[in-house]
């Protein structure tokens, strides 16, 4: 071997005992959680991890998250439920919110209020048609929670119907919630209303935090709450830690993404540093769901992830 190719050799020996040294230092002395409880998803540490959800969560406990959500989480197969809600409570970790049927839209804008005919987007008009598939729909949602030991699921109300007066809209979406509410309430799951942003969701019904905090006290229920995703809200009507605060006592979950670019925080305008210790000095305990891609691409930018959460974590307390 000439002196060129050992040299090369032992630089490519070193890197790769160096590196396994990190990855065994990482699994023996995690790092230091973080003062909120920020969700990644499956989709954030694929380059650093692998695909294997389990792996997955490995390497974000490693990295100080202690918390995952996931809205695919109801249409992974039953095996795979059960062995991510078994890793996780062998860490103690939190599951965050999964996707209560992406059709539950379809369902909350449609019911006898609608008439005879089918007026309204999806199912018939027939109530008791909407409430069968409600109850399916729920029937599944409390069976994955119980599997991944999830408190929270989202619902989206869907599309505003221009048929029909926003009061009789009104009405419905807190009848059939109470509804839901009623098969989910023995079983601790709450459903976390989700209001969406006019330019990435143009047409929904459930715009802002004022309009679901205003359909959580007419439905009454420990069981429907609100899902604050300050990425849509910061686009609809910004005004952030003032609707935290108002809207907090029906409040039980957060997610986030900057503002242009639904990416982590620091590449937009939200100053979540401010935002964040103001959940944490409020005595916030629930998931900060990372519902936002990665502003740079591979394991660099995974680790440009992490690096911004540390940065924006970073605050007095």
């Amino acid at each position: 071997m000439n002196r060129r190719t050992f040299a090369a050799t032992t630089t490519t020996l070193a890197t790769v005992g160096a590196a396994g040294l990190a990855t065994t230092a990482s699994a023996q002395n995690p790092a230091t959680p973080f003062k909120l409880m920020y969700a990644p998803g499956f989709r954030h540490f694929v380059n650093s991890a692998g695909k294997d959800p389990l792996d997955q969560i490995q390497f974000m406990y490693d990295n100080g998250f202690r918390g995952i959500e996931d809205n695919g989480m109801m249409n992974k197969p039953v095996e795979l439920q059960q062995r991510i809600g078994d890793k996780l409570a062998a860490l103690g970790m939190t599951m965050g919110v999964f996707v209560t049927g992406f059709g539950m839209n379809t369902y909350m804008l449609t019911s006898n209020i609608m008439g005879d005919k089918n007026r309204g987007k999806g199912v018939d008009a027939d109530p008791k048609a909407v409430r069968a598939e409600l109850k399916k729909m729920c029937d599944q949602a409390i069976e994955t929670a119980k599997r991944v030991n999830a408190k929270w699921t989202t619902i989206v109300l869907g599309a505003d119907n221009p048929n029909l007066d926003y009061d009789y809209q009104f009405a419905n979406v807190v009848d059939n919630l109470r509804y839901c509410s009623e098969l989910m309430e023995p079983h601790g799951l709450v459903m976390v209303m989700e209001p969406l942003n006019y330019m990435n969701h143009p047409g929904v019904f459930l715009k802002t935090v004022p309009q679901a905090y205003a359909i959580a006290k007419a439905v009454g229920s420990p069981s429907c709450k609100i899902l604050n995703d300050l990425y849509h809200q910061q686009i609809e009507i910004g005004n952030l830690i003032n609707n935290i605060d108002r809207a907090w006592d029906e409040t039980a979950y957060i997610q986030v993404g900057d503002v242009p670019g639904r990416k982590e925080p620091t590449t937009g305008e939200i100053n979540y540093k401010n935002v964040f210790k103001h959940l944490y000095d409020k005595g916030y305990k629930g998931i900060v769901g990372m519902e936002h891609g990665i502003s740079r691409p591979g394991a660099e930018g995974e680790q440009r992830l992490i690096q911004a959460y540390r940065e924006v974590d970073d605050f007095e307390i």
